[in-house]
């Protein structure tokens, strides 16, 4: 019976290190699980944000050019059809690593009304009609205005997500650093009662 018994605490024991390593090999999958998508989340904020703020930032810079040569009255309008075409090369040159970025299906449909403006811009210098290509670089402004508060909210939902991440990984790290307290306890404990029972104390000499 006493062996039995002996038996049933061993059993017990090897339980519940078993369940609180189980619950340490989860914890740590889960914390990994975690650090990649935060990692990923932070590429994209960087590959899909900043990266596409700056293109936004390089188009803006160029029709605002476009924009101030198509209304300067002092300007002939080959030099104004040249440079116009020039800086429409330029801004052609930034579509094609534009589009390799990941986009939304709201700024591919933005991405689209921009790139009409830009055709419109295109169709007009050709008549030379600077009027209606400063009206068409305004409203190329807007729609890249449109695009950067996408990009900004974008981010944030981005950053917020890997902050909830960091969070939890922050809080499964506790919660592992008290399963091995738990377990070393328990270990501690387990090997104190074994030197107990193997060192026997020798009982004081009888005065009888």
């Amino acid at each position: 019976m006493k062996d039995l018994k002996k038996y049933s605490n061993k059993t017990k024991a090897a339980f519940v290190l078993l369940i609180v390593m189980l619950l340490i090999l989860l914890g740590n999958f889960n914390t990994l699980q975690n650090s990649k998508n935060v990692n990923e989340n932070i590429n994209a904020i960087y590959k899909d944000r900043l990266v596409v703020a700056h293109y936004i930032f390089q188009y803006s810079k160029q029709l605002h050019f476009i924009k101030g040569e198509a209304e300067k009255l002092d300007l002939s309008d080959n030099i104004k059809k040249d440079e116009i075409i020039h800086t429409l090369n330029i801004i052609h040159n930034i579509d094609d690593l534009y589009a390799k970025t990941v986009l939304t299906n709201k700024e591919k449909q933005y991405f689209d009304t921009f790139l009409s403006a830009c055709k419109e811009i295109n169709h007009q210098v050709e008549n030379k009609n600077w009027n209606k290509i400063a009206s068409s670089s305004a409203e190329a402004l807007k729609t890249l205005d449109a695009l950067s508060q996408i990009q900004i909210e974008e981010g944030k939902l981005k950053l917020a997500a890997a902050n909830t991440m960091y969070s939890k990984n922050n809080s499964l790290g506790q919660l592992q650093i008290a399963l091995l307290i738990i377990l070393g306890g328990i270990t501690f404990y387990l090997l104190i009662k074994k030197i107990k029972k193997t060192i026997k104390i020798p009982e004081p000499p009888s005065l009888n």
